[in-house]
């Protein structure tokens, strides 16, 4: 006879401890963070870092250029919080552009203190650059329009440095003093800051351009690619360092004249004044060795009262 448990019953049953099992928390499981999906790997932080770097090296020059006054930038930090995070740590009034990111979505944001951004108008105003102006207002549509100026010279460098990763058309969409009021981007999503300081003479300020994450995650295989080319072939860095090495390396050149096969006894023989004839033709090239090896074909030629040997062409290599 089948017996019908009691709704009693039941509830005894689940409120009951098996034996078996353990209420005490698992040591194996761990908090997941949803706010961090979007987190890349530090190997292409370090290909980041080095875009980056080629980009405050060629905008210094770019910008001392343009505002004919001398600039200097340093690449300060990189990395990896939320856009909530960021937008925290700015100023408030200050000067935010919302950059597009062709032919790709999404948008980054840049933004240059105050401060900074006021000794750049007076620059590009006539003036020295002193920001004498107080750094504490909203800038007028006025200034924006010549700010677009100027940010098209950064813009510009900022593609010419992505070009190893990838093209893109960095494109200015708006500009803005405020910017809690621009939901660009969930207060969640990841981003990448990179915080460059920005000296004009007695005027220093902070540029920060932030990234989405998810940005930098759709081009994985092309920083996969950028590495693969970087290790055949080395940074300008690293061949810069190895050039300034080689300055100090000892060579050893020679310029020969292959005159064929004498026997001993005539080479002992020979007295001053003797013609020893060889068998090379006058219009027949000298070769050219270093430390040994074939490298050049060429002849030699009198040049400032010194014999100095003329460089042709690449030498053949040899038939083994």
């Amino acid at each position: 006879m089948r017996k019908i448990l009691s709704q009693e019953e039941i509830d005894a049953v689940f409120e009951r401890t098996s034996p078996g099992i353990s209420q005490e928390p698992d040591d194996q499981i761990a908090a997941f963070d949803l706010k961090h999906l979007d987190r890349i790997p530090k190997s292409q932080l370090r290909d980041l870092h080095l875009v980056h770097e080629n980009f405050v090296r060629s905008l210094a020059s770019s910008l001392s250029a343009y505002l004919r006054s001398y600039v200097a930038l340093n690449l300060v930090s990189l990395e990896q919080i939320s856009y909530s995070e960021f937008l925290d740590g700015l100023s408030f009034p200050t000067c935010i552009a919302y950059l597009g990111l062709n032919p790709y979505e999404g948008t980054a944001v840049l933004e240059l203190n105050m401060t900074l951004m006021f000794a750049f108008l007076e620059l590009l105003m006539g003036s020295k650059g002193r920001a004498s102006v107080l750094a504490n207002r909203k800038i007028t549509d006025i200034e924006k329009s010549i700010m677009q100026t100027l940010l098209r010279v950064v813009l510009q460098d900022l593609h010419e440095a992505w070009k190893s990763v990838a093209k893109i058309d960095f494109s200015v969409q708006s500009l803005a003093s405020e910017p809690q009021l621009m939901h660009v981007m969930a207060p969640a999503e990841a981003v990448i800051v990179i915080a460059v300081d920005v000296h004009i003479g007695s005027v220093s300020g902070l540029m920060n351009l932030a990234i989405p994450s998810i940005f930098i995650k759709r081009l994985r295989h092309n920083f996969d690619q950028l590495q693969q080319v970087r290790r055949s072939h080395g940074n300008e860095f690293d061949q810069a360092r190895l050039a300034e090495v080689m300055l100090d390396v000892d060579l050893n050149f020679e310029a020969v004249l292959d005159g064929g096969r004498i026997a001993t006894q005539t080479l002992l023989n020979l007295k001053p004044g003797d013609v020893l004839m060889l068998d090379h033709s006058m219009e027949q090239n000298l070769e050219a060795t270093l430390n040994g090896e074939r490298k050049w074909s060429g002849g030699i030629v009198a040049k400032r009262d010194k014999m100095v040997f003329e460089v042709e062409n690449a030498a053949k290599p040899r038939n083994h």
